[in-house]
Order: C-alpha cells, then structure tokens, then sequence
C-alpha cells in the first residue's frame, strides 16, 4: 500500500553534488550519514541521504541493468542504502532522463521499469531524475511522465525530484507526471548573486508549487564557504579558459572559489523556507562550522518549511525601496504568519510591514504577538505595523499570531 504522507512536506536532507560532485564513495556516503546523527540534522528533521551524479560504471551489464562503480562502491549500492536505514534514515540516488546523466554516466532512457526495479530491490527512497543528453525528438513531459509510472510500479515507495531546470514550461505539466518536486531553476553557485537571481526568479511562481509537487529552486550551499572544485570550474567554463577547467576538473575539492558570509548563507536558508523549497544540503556535514550547524538545524525556521498545508508566501514590497527591500508572507496551518523581512541592497534597508496588507486591521481589535526565529525570542505584540532596519544582504524570520489588543 503506498504511502499516502510520500511528499506531502518538502523532502529534507543532504546531496553529495555541491561540494563532493564525482569524489564520492562508499565512504563519504557512510560518514555523511554517521553526520546526520552526530550534528543534530537528524533530530532537526532532515531525512534523505542523497548520492548524485557519477556512482555508476559507464556501461551497463550484459542484460541491461545499471552497474555501481566497482572502485567507488565496491560492495555495491545496497550495501550503502543498508546503511543508511540502520541510521533511522532514507537513501537517495541519482539518474538521467537522457541516453546518459550529465557526467556521461547511463541515463535511464528506455530503460525507466528497469531501473525503477533496480532502485527499488536496492532500498532507494528518492530518485533525483536529470535532464542532460535529453533526446531532441521527445518532450521532456513525456521521459518525465514515464519514469513516475515505473516508479509508482516499482514497489517500493519513491520520492521522484525532477530536475529539468525549470525548462519547457515545466509549471504547466510538472504536477500531473506524478513528480513529488521539480526544479524550476538552473544550477544554485556558492555566492550572494546566484542566491539572490534564483529567489528573485521564483517571485510570482507561488501558484505552482503545493503539497505532493514543491517547487525546488535548487540544493542549498549553507556552509559552503566556496569549498567546492565544481564552482572553479563552472567560472573557469564561463570564461573559456579550457586549460584552467582542465586543471580544476583534477583538482581537489577543496578549491575555494566565490563563498558567502555567515549573513548571506541565513538569509539564503530563510528565502529556500519561506519559499516552502526542499531544503536539501549541498556543504560537507562532517566538518560544519559553528554558524553552519545553526542556520541549518534552525529548528523554528524549519517548522515553516514543514508546515503541513504548504501555503505559498506572498510578497510585499518596501513602497520606498521596492526594488531591494520586501517581506514574504506565508499563512500557517495554526493560523499564525510567517514573515520573512529581507534585504538584497548593498546598504541598510528599512522594512515596514502594514498589517493591513496582509489582511489585519486595526477596526478590528487584533494585533500581532511576533517572535523572532532567529534570535529566540519574543518581540511583543504590535498594532498596525512592524517595521525594522535590516543589514545588506541580511533577513529577520518571524512567527507572528493574532491577538486580542482591545
């Protein structure tokens, strides 16, 4: 019998591609699970242990089936998914809609039942599902359509994130293929304008996601701090510069390139919440910083992630600074808002919220009881507005409640 709650919040876990991309291992895969439970992300509520790109062999076997890695995992993929379960925690994978992933590996193309079966015989519980390689004759609707029903025939249950970039109109088809997220953007990069562009992209998109289909607008880069080979590369790329993308796709992992401050990474981590995004980390969880493992264990924060009705937050600009200064707003099941304040300016900003303008006037005797989710602690009850200068670059996530003021 299927799982009826499969997808129902946004999935949260951890993915080995932004900072380990082809380095990976049977034990990288096992300590970063051991991490989960040694750093608290388990307890805060992530779940899902995700190996991306790069675990398989290049070839399939002679009778068709996916073949991991010899070297990588040389006791094979169920071995690892074993692990991760005895952990109390869920195993992820990663494969292609085209004739091969992104790194060249096999792609599940006409082979979508096949490898279903395969992922479900070794205990995978998430299919991260590619876009590269992709056949032009065959819209993308259709590979994507394809594998959710091998998966929904596979017998296991099996959280299915597309990944198609947000190409081909995805917003219009993506909930009807039976996808429990889709990702509506290009590739997230370890700095404050890649972050900024791609939450700026998804204002006015609030409509598409929802329970059992969350809009993924890409793995966070929390902790990050630029230690990634795959964010030299990708500005190596940019560049033209062939010789040195041939030097960094050889380099160690531990190149540093672009990276955030402590600031930027939690207003990073506010936006992927209140945008009800899967929160799926992308740094090394072995070795976070103090501040890393604070943003990303917030558990009030969180819990506006989760909320188990996924309403989408609706914008409100600053009238006198509309272009960098703005508030999410998200209704919550208990009836409490969430409020995310925000500054994408390069110099303090001021944001007033009205409380008319979500909905709460003063004719009506209520006022707002806010806590701020960051600092812990109460604010006070307040009438009419809240209003606060917020850093560059910097955030302020509250829980507001209605109350009775007269």
């Amino acid at each position: 019998m299927q799982n009826k709650y499969l997808g129902l919040t946004p999935p949260l876990g951890w993915n080995s591609w932004n900072t380990f991309s082809w380095e990976i291992n049977e034990e990288l895969i096992k300590t970063a699970a051991d991490a989960f439970i040694t750093e608290g992300l388990k307890d805060a509520g992530y779940e899902y242990v995700v190996i991306d790109d790069c675990w398989s062999e290049k070839q399939r076997d002679a009778n068709g089936k996916l073949v991991p890695d010899h070297e990588k995992f040389p006791n094979g993929i169920k071995a690892v998914a074993d692990y991760v379960h005895s952990k109390g925690l869920k195993f992820g994978i990663y494969s292609c809609a085209g004739t091969h992933t992104c790194g060249g590996h096999p792609g599940s193309f006409e082979h979508e039942f096949d490898d279903a079966e395969t992922f479900a015989e070794w205990g995978v519980d998430y299919l991260k599902y590619d876009y590269c390689y992709k056949p032009d004759h065959i819209p993308g609707e259709v590979l994507y359509k394809r594998m959710s029903t091998a998966l929904r025939n596979c017998g296991r249950d099996i959280v299915f994130s597309a990944c198609n970039w947000g190409n081909d109109n995805v917003y219009k088809w993506i909930r009807e293929s039976g996808a429990h997220l889709f990702r509506s953007t290009g590739d997230i990069q370890d700095n404050w304008e890649s972050i900024k562009k791609l939450a700026l992209s998804q204002i006015g998109n609030e409509c598409y996601g929802g329970n059992y289909c969350h809009n993924d607008i890409d793995m966070l880069v929390v902790g990050m701090y630029g230690g990634s080979v795959n964010q030299w590369i990708a500005s190596a790329d940019a560049e033209g510069d062939v010789a040195v993308v041939a030097d960094a796709a050889n380099a160690a992992t531990g190149a540093r390139l672009g990276g955030c401050t402590d600031e930027e990474y939690r207003t990073h981590f506010s936006l992927w919440a209140l945008m009800d995004s899967p929160l799926m980390i992308g740094c090394d969880i072995r070795n976070m910083t103090p501040a890393t493992k604070e943003t990303l264990t917030n558990k009030d924060v969180i819990a506006i992630n989760q909320d188990i009705e996924c309403r989408a937050a609706y914008c409100i600009k600053q009238w006198n600074n509309p272009e960098n200064v703005f508030s999410l707003v998200k209704p919550m099941s208990d009836g409490s808002y969430a409020i995310g304040m925000f500054n994408f300016g390069d110099r303090d900003g001021e944001m007033s919220l009205q409380f008319w303008d979500i909905g709460l006037t003063t004719a009506s005797g209520r006022g707002l009881d806010i806590y701020d989710c960051w600092k812990h602690e109460a604010l006070g009850t307040f009438t009419e507005r809240f209003c606060t200068t917020l850093p560059p670059h910097g955030c302020m996530v509250l829980r507001a409640k209605v109350v009775k003021v007269k």
